[in-house]
């Protein structure tokens, strides 16, 4: 009966404010502000990779080497009436889609609804990265942009998803870097 009582009267032990929200705003103080995207970044231990404005990049050519002009894809100068759609077999996740000459590679499998990895979407890491298993990425696919992958990479078969745009119908494995 007494243990009644006592618990009928309540106690008066009253919880500790909620400081949470304040711990939240100092922490945030006290990290720097960064380039790097936050919104919808799955990548374990992603980051970019740091970017070295053009002429900068430093090195010498050899007498008489002309330097090659990197002029880029630029998937967005593709018009409509040529785009081109090819079969790609998405081998991990089980099946093959259709996929636009100007679209990437991860943007269509997104539109799938699968989970695919990624961290920057700007070709400068390799969170993205698949595996063409046909034979040598620049024979199925081209990068609008590739800060990453080294020529033996796509030499290999090597691609990033997220800046890769088809030429051919081939099969990728996702979520294989080299």
């Amino acid at each position: 009966m007494l243990v009644v009582l006592h618990y009928s009267g309540g106690t008066s032990w009253e919880p500790a404010e909620d400081i949470s929200q304040e711990v939240l705003e100092q922490r945030a103080k006290s990290v720097p502000e960064t380039d790097f995207p936050e919104p919808m970044n799955r990548s374990i231990g992603g980051g970019g990779a740091v970017e070295v404005p053009a002429g900068e990049a430093g090195g010498e050519l050899a007498e008489g080497e002309e330097e090659e002009e990197d002029e880029g894809f630029d998937p967005s100068a593709i018009a409509d009436d040529e785009v081109e759609y090819y079969e790609i077999e998405f081998a991990k996740e089980g099946e093959t889609i259709e996929v636009a000459n100007n679209e990437p590679l991860l943007d269509a499998g997104e539109e799938e609804g699968w989970d695919l990895p990624y961290a920057c979407r700007e070709g400068q890491c390799i969170s993205c990265a698949g595996h063409i298993e046909d034979g040598p990425a620049e024979e199925y696919i081209r990068h609008s942009q590739n800060d990453s992958l080294m020529d033996d990479d796509m030499e290999e078969g090597y691609c990033l998803t997220c800046v890769a745009y088809p030429t051919e119908d081939f099969t990728l494995e996702t979520g294989e870097s080299p």
